[in-house]
């Protein structure tokens, strides 16, 4: 025989899944605490902080200024490698710069996030050896590899210019005199000072592997990393499905880059070694170089070498956000203070108390001691926002400033919306004659219709602000949806549950006259059967009030005179009244 569902029985039920979810958060923020270096409080803002400041100049062949547009595209790059949690500030300066605020004291791998270009071209392998500093052995055959750069300046006696013209970009008639001995003698120890990020497309390129220990003479670009579409990472997976155990950067061209793509692996496949390898070059640096075993028509190429998880997400995520569209190298890296500070912050918090504590005296007012249910429903609502908050500071970057405090203060707000609403259901079931347990009852089906629309629109607006703003604005749209998403699981998980099981308890059902449901006192009589009913001159007071409410000004001014003209009328005939007997 099946087990009944009782209201009691659900009510029970639903707040063990409450205390499950604290529980579970409680649980991860302690192991983050204990083993992950975590803080019981989460990361502040830039604003309560401070940070570190970055100025970011241009660096382009001859010298070129860059246009507005470019450095629009660089700032809008960044921001996506920071992430908006953060609340980094990213903003042009002048004509030229840009300025990266970041909160706190960012770690190695974000400086690189934002310091590198990302700049991916596709290259063919023409020559490959050792680099200059190493032992020299037998050149020619390569093992592909990741970047680096450097090299030597040619003899000025030495030709630079091919005998003939170059058919494609594995062609060896792009190997000139000049290039042969700069190939020769480059050094990989020195890479970073030859400026191979910023060589021409459409020539040949003189660069190392990225652990600087092969060198490479590559072909003119023939697939833009621009074309790139999407990247992911990933384990590498054998023919059989077997989980290799290695990572790699899995890459998704779009339509030209998939065409690209395929014309050249079409060709790389027919030649030997190394000119059948096709060089990924980062930075100016090859990052890996594998040897095209069959054409790859379906442009999902993919990249493997000496990546982990995290070196692998890193790239993957600077190709997907795209590369910049220019070169820019460090002007300046200085640490700066916070622009308001804690006591800011304290007035923040002291404003948020205020709200609390006005929120109280108005529950406790209004609804006696159903009042305690916002109270409890408010600081269960705090308990869980904070364990939220403080993973994702710490697992996902989520920095809180002044704009985030200010959406936690109106959070209180609106999170004790939700629950008047559901209160005011209650006394309007018990005021058509329910009882508690069942005006509770019918009431949470006619609130919840009404919290669920109010908080769709909220949660809505969060959104579109999110999307839309950046900054501080972005901090205090994520803390609103955020506070908005916890203030419907309170209210579902533990509003509700409590109150099913208040109704059970002869405090309330009774209808006590500090419970904040005594049904005389809402314009109700009992009726026998722990139910009641209006009395017919509450009921006429009840809509003669209403009506009230509900005239405009001028209906208000009319019935003042009518009202004076039939008490006018009224001593009329007393008087009247009172004449005709006096002469009798």
């Amino acid at each position: 025989m099946a087990t009944r569902t009782t209201p009691v029985r659900s009510a029970w039920r639903a707040l063990a899944w409450l205390l499950a979810i604290v529980v579970i958060l409680g649980g991860i923020l302690t192991a983050g605490v204990i083993w992950w270096k975590w803080t019981p409080v989460p990361q502040l803002g830039l604003d309560l902080q401070g940070g570190t400041e970055i100025i970011l100049t241009p660096k382009t062949e001859g010298n070129q200024a860059v246009t507005s547009d470019q450095l629009n595209q660089a700032v809008a790059i960044i921001r996506q490698r920071i992430g908006g949690l953060s609340e980094a500030e990213v903003s042009t300066q002048g004509s030229s710069n840009i300025l990266i605020e970041l909160p706190g004291n960012p770690d190695k791998a974000l400086l690189q996030r934002v310091e590198s270009a990302s700049k991916m071209e596709f290259r063919a392998v023409l020559l490959t050896g050792q680099p200059s500093n190493q032992s020299v052995g037998a050149s020619g055959s390569p093992s592909p590899s990741a970047s680096g750069s450097a090299s030597a300046t040619p003899s000025p006696s030495l030709a630079d210019t091919p005998t003939a013209k170059p058919t494609d970009g594995s062609d060896l008639n792009w190997v000139t005199p000049a290039l042969q001995q700069q190939f020769t003698n480059v050094d990989c120890s020195k890479i970073n000072a030859a400026n191979t990020n910023t060589a021409p497309a459409d020539k040949p390129l003189v660069t190392c592997s990225d652990d600087g220990t092969q060198t490479f003479l590559l072909g003119p670009v023939e697939v833009e990393g621009s074309t790139i579409s999407d990247a992911t990472a990933g384990t590498i997976q054998s023919s059989q499905g077997v989980n290799a155990g290695q990572w790699a950067v899995n890459i998704v061209f779009n339509g030209q880059g998939t065409k690209n793509f395929a014309d050249v692996t079409k060709r790389l496949v027919k030649l030997q070694q190394p000119r059948n390898q096709f060089a990924i070059v980062l930075d100016g640096k090859v990052i890996s170089a594998p040897a095209t075993q069959a054409a790859i028509t379906n442009g999902k190429p993919q990249i493997t070498g000496s990546f982990n998880q995290k070196s692998a997400t890193e790239l993957a995520n600077q190709l997907k956000y795209g590369a910049l569209p220019v070169n820019f190298t460090v002007q300046s890296r200085d640490t700066i203070a916070a622009t308001l500070g804690a006591t800011q912050l304290q007035n923040g918090l002291i404003a948020g108390l205020i709200g609390l504590l006005l929120v109280a005296v108005y529950s406790l007012f209004q609804y006696r001691l159903l009042g305690l249910v916002t109270l409890a429903s408010l600081v269960v609502a705090g308990v869980i926002t904070w364990e939220f908050f403080d993973i994702l500071s710490w697992q996902n970057g989520l920095r809180l400033s002044l704009a985030g405090v200010a959406g936690l203060i109106v959070a209180i707000g609106f999170t004790a919306d939700s629950f008047i609403v559901y209160f005011e259901r209650i006394r309007d079931e018990l005021r058509d004659g329910r009882g508690l347990a069942g005006a509770v009852e019918a009431g949470w089906k006619r609130a919840l219709r009404t919290i669920l629309a109010a908080k769709s629109v909220n949660l809505l607006s969060a959104i579109i602000l999110y999307v839309l703003a950046v900054g501080n604005v972005q901090g205090f749209a994520l803390t609103l949806g955020i506070t908005t998403v916890i203030d419907v699981v309170i209210v579902v998980l533990f509003t509700h549950p409590v109150l099913r099981l208040l109704a059970t308890t002869r405090f309330f059902s009774s209808g006590h006259p500090l419970s904040g449901l005594d049904p005389t006192a809402l314009g109700a009589v009992y009726r026998g059967r722990a139910e009641f009913r209006f009395s017919e001159d509450a009921r006429r007071a009840g809509a003669s009030r209403e009506a009230g409410r509900r005239q405009t000004i001028a209906e208000r001014k009319a019935a003042e005179l009518e009202a004076q003209k039939a008490a006018g009328s009224k001593a009329g005939a007393s008087k009247s009244g009172a004449g005709k007997g006096g002469k009798r």
